[in-house]
Order: C-alpha cells, then structure tokens, then sequence
C-alpha cells in the first residue's frame, strides 16, 4: 500500500510553486487580464505590470531590461539562443560549438543545425562530468559563431567553467577583431544555487525559467545582449520588441519574476542548508549500499544534486520501486523519460553497462528526517531488486 506522505525529491524536474507566487498569479489572472498590446484602459494596465515585471528580473541579473524576452520555456530560450543566434550570423561562419552533456533543447537545437548546413562541435567532458576549457579553445575557428556551455548539469549536477570559457572568448575576439563568437548558458539548473547574472558570467545570451526556481511552468526567459542580432522563432505580432510574437502572459511572467526574487534573497542559507544535507545523504549511501557509485564532480556540483549508479539494477525498476513506498525520485532527466538506455549525460562520463541510475534532488521542503527514511527504503529496494536478478 502506497505511503500517505509522499517524500518528493526531484526538484531537478520541476518545484512547487512558492505560496506567494500563486497568491500573485491568482491575483493577476483575475485583475489583470487585458492584452498588454492593447492601447485602451485593460491593455495599458497589463503592460504596466508586465515592463514592471521585465525592470524587476532585469534588476536581479544585473542587466537592462530590454534585454530581456520573455518566452514560453527554458526549452523555448535554449532554441531561441541556439537557432536564432546561428541564423542570424551564419554570413559571419557556420560552426558551432555545443558540450556533449548539454539539455537536449541545446542538443537538438545543434543538430537541427546540422541538418541546415552547419557545423558542430560536441565537447567531451571528463569522467566527472566537466568541460576543459582547453578543448574549447582548441575547437575555436575564425568561423565559429557561437558556444554553448550550460552553467550546472540538470542530470549529474556539475558546475561548467563558464567564466573561464568566456575569457578564452574574450581573448579570441579580441585578438581576431570580431565580435564573435556569441556565449550561451543554459542557466535553468544554476538558478537559485548560483550566481547567474550574465555581467559576472560573461556571456552574451542566458536561459532560466519558472519551474525551476518555485515559480510557474509554461514561462521562461532569454537575456540577450542589446547589441547581439536573432532571427526570431515565432513571428506574427511585434511583441517582445519583435524577437517574440504571440500575446504574453502577464500572470507567469510575474510569477517567475517573484519567484526568482526569493530564490535570490534565500540562496546563500538555501545552500548552505542543502549542501549539508547532500553531503551527509551521499556519505550514508555509499556506506551502507555496496557497489554503488557516485556520478558526477565530489565538489563542483550543485547543492542539492545527487546522482547515483548501482550495480546489477535496473535504474526504471527501482524508480518505480521507490515510487510504490512513497519517495519520488527520477533517473535524469525528465525530457528523456521516453527514452531507454543510459542517457547521453552518463555515456560522456564513461557510465558503465549493468549499472542502474536514479537522481535525487533536494529542494526547500526536504528534511533531513525524509533522508533518513529514503536511505532506509532505497537500501532495502536496492538489495530487493538484486536478489531478483
């Protein structure tokens, strides 16, 4: 009989959303539901809140806020940054460089490319999981026109070298005179853990949304450097300075902007928090389970990021196996759950056959009293599982 309480530990996949930014939503579903394009009384009023609600995300990062653009998804950015920025470029070369463990809406998005006529470039990653910022500077030519290295790992947690990357394109601009290539991170994982204005960063395009941070689902944003050029995905209205047409929805981009305005206020002790926590549920699993190992950098991971491979067990078998005793974990990603077989992210780091996965990520409501009982569920399902092989 399954648990009534539920221990929910995939915040990697989505988070509930904070009270405060339901009470918001809510609020605004109701009052404000004009067309911000709109040039009467109902219309001005939503755009009003909606260029109140640009100022404020542009403020949290750092930026001007007509450089942000308001998009329908992380995944929606990630295109967005990829095709867009390519496209409008490729007079100026047609080569692009992606890392191997990127989210697939970057992955995809490179081979869509491909199959356009440009060229890419898969950076490998070493066993932990991360980039060499060498390989990059190796894989530059005069044509490259654009990078794309995600700021965290939404599967095994890793920490990218963004900063150094983006001095290695500092220095490649300058030295050939050129204002490309073009920076992307993908920052939807980094979101709430790390810093993630794009000034500190040094890119020129950055991607985070909603679901990510507490706020809502269906809402993401693109900053784009003013002076950066992109051929937009969904044309139709002039909105969102005509980078992104389609009516925008006052209420979610609201919603992610208070969102992020908490994630923001409560980081440093968020982190702090998870940090322990992870640490002292990653050190009792590998006590108490054997033959199991520890996916992913010991170090330069996120907070609240625990990815896992034991040997002689299904990674899908025990999700649902954890699943029917009350504690919801994933195997990676949750774009990928259709798929079979070891992620891309676990083939780049050399993942061994016969080795089952699971992700555990941790979020605000996470005790260390639910720790506790996951540790003694996934011990005794592990050693179930392995005695049925």
């Amino acid at each position: 009989m399954r648990p009534t309480k539920i221990i929910y530990l995939d915040h990697a996949a989505t988070t509930p959303p904070h009270q405060r930014v339901v009470e918001l939503m809510n609020k605004l579903t109701q009052k404000v539901w004009g067309n911000p394009s709109s040039v009467y009384t109902h219309g001005k009023e939503a755009k009003k809140v909606l260029e109140n609600t640009r100022q404020k995300i542009a403020g949290l990062l750092g930026v001007k806020a007509g450089e942000i653009i308001f998009t329908g998804s992380g995944t929606e950015s990630d295109n967005m940054a990829i095709l867009g920025t390519a496209r409008a470029h490729q007079k100026h070369g047609r080569h692009v460089i992606i890392s191997a463990i990127e989210h697939l809406a970057v992955l995809k998005a490179g081979q869509w490319l491909e199959k356009e006529g440009f060229q890419v470039t898969y950076l490998p990653v070493n066993s932990n999981g991360i980039v060499n910022p060498e390989d990059l500077k190796n894989a530059l030519r005069k044509d490259t026109i654009l990078i794309s290295l995600m700021q965290a790992n939404n599967e095994i947690g890793t920490i990218q070298p963004v900063k150094e990357v983006a001095e290695i394109v500092r220095q490649w601009r300058k030295k050939h005179r050129q204002e490309w290539p073009f920076l992307h991170t993908d920052a939807c994982q980094g979101a709430g853990y790390l810093s993630i204005q794009p000034h500190g960063l040094g890119v020129d395009l950055l991607t985070i949304n909603g679901s990510k941070i507490y706020g809502p689902k269906g809402v993401g944003i693109l900053y784009k450097k003013n002076s950066l050029q992109l051929e937009p995905m969904l044309v139709g209205g002039s909105q969102e300075n005509g980078w992104r047409a389609g009516t925008e929805n006052v209420a979610l981009a609201a919603g992610m902007a208070l969102a992020l305005e908490i994630a923001e206020q409560e980081k440093n002790k968020e982190v702090r928090r998870l940090t322990a926590l992870r640490g002292g549920l990653i050190k009792n699993i590998l006590k108490e389970i054997p033959e199991t190992k520890l996916n992913g950098d010991t170090k330069k991971r996120l907070p609240n990021n625990i990815n896992l491979s034991f040997q002689g067990v299904d990674g899908e078998m025990l999700v649902l196996a954890l699943n029917q005793r009350g504690v919801e974990v994933s195997t990676g990603s949750a774009c990928t759950t259709a798929e079979t077989g070891p992620s891309h992210v676990l083939k780049a780091i050399g993942s061994s056959n016969g080795w089952g996965n699971i992700r555990i990520t941790l979020g605000r409501e996470t005790t260390r009293l639910e720790l506790k009982k996951t540790l003694v569920v996934l011990k005794k399902e592990v050693d179930r599982l392995r005695s049925m092989v």
